[in-house]
């Protein structure tokens, strides 16, 4: 049975390492994604192995820091950005290849740059843990921008059924999108509010 450090984490462990890792993952994706402006079959299925590495690495790294105490400021604050950069690396480089209408890019966009400030904003009064609705918007829009990545027309044919595949999954992600979105704006407010409330005079 593990047991959490006496003393305060080591900035380098394993949790901060595979953050680091995503980190460094999102310019080789970017620059894998982009070559031959992405009509080459083989780089876009490596641009999806690169993604797909790097959103494994999430999955893990703040399992293992809370499992075995490796807790940092740094992996506080870098965590969340190094799953902006990587969901913000991907939505972006679709749109700009024309694979991804830019519209749910923005609304994407804004809704995680603004969770994350909001958690930021609200960090001297708690922490706001992740939801299971927040780890199903996670889950939901890896698997959707896989499918974007994915050249799936080229490899099977059939194009409006991958089409309406994508969309299927795209819309779930969405809807989760904007519904932990507004979730997390409640909770903080919420956190907000407990923490700033006058205690009761007892005396």
């Amino acid at each position: 049975m593990s047991s959490a450090p006496a003393g305060p984490p080591p900035l380098l462990n394993i949790a901060n390492v595979l953050t680091g890792v995503r980190l460094l993952l999102v310019p080789v994706f970017v620059a894998v994604l982009f070559v031959d402006d992405g009509t080459n079959t083989g780089w876009r299925l490596a641009a999806c192995g690169v993604f797909a590495l790097a959103a494994i690495t999430d999955r893990y790294d703040g399992e293992l820091a809370r499992k075995r105490g490796l807790v940092t400021a740094f992996g506080t604050i870098a965590d969340p950005i190094a799953d902006k950069a990587l969901t913000g690396a991907a939505l972006i480089g679709l749109s700009a290849l024309d694979m991804l209408p830019w519209w749910v890019t923005i609304v994407i966009m804004v809704r995680e740059i603004g969770v994350t400030v909001l958690r930021f904003s609200v960090l001297r009064h708690g922490i706001i843990p992740a939801s299971r609705g927040g780890k199903a918007k996670t889950l939901v829009q890896a698997l959707a921008i896989g499918l974007y990545l994915l050249p799936l027309t080229e490899l099977f044919g059939a194009p409006d059924a991958v089409e309406a595949l994508r969309w299927a999954v795209l819309a779930v992600a969405l809807a989760l999108t904007v519904a932990t979105g507004i979730d997390y704006v409640v909770r903080a407010a919420r956190l907000r509010s407990a923490a700033t409330a006058p205690v009761p005079d007892k005396s």
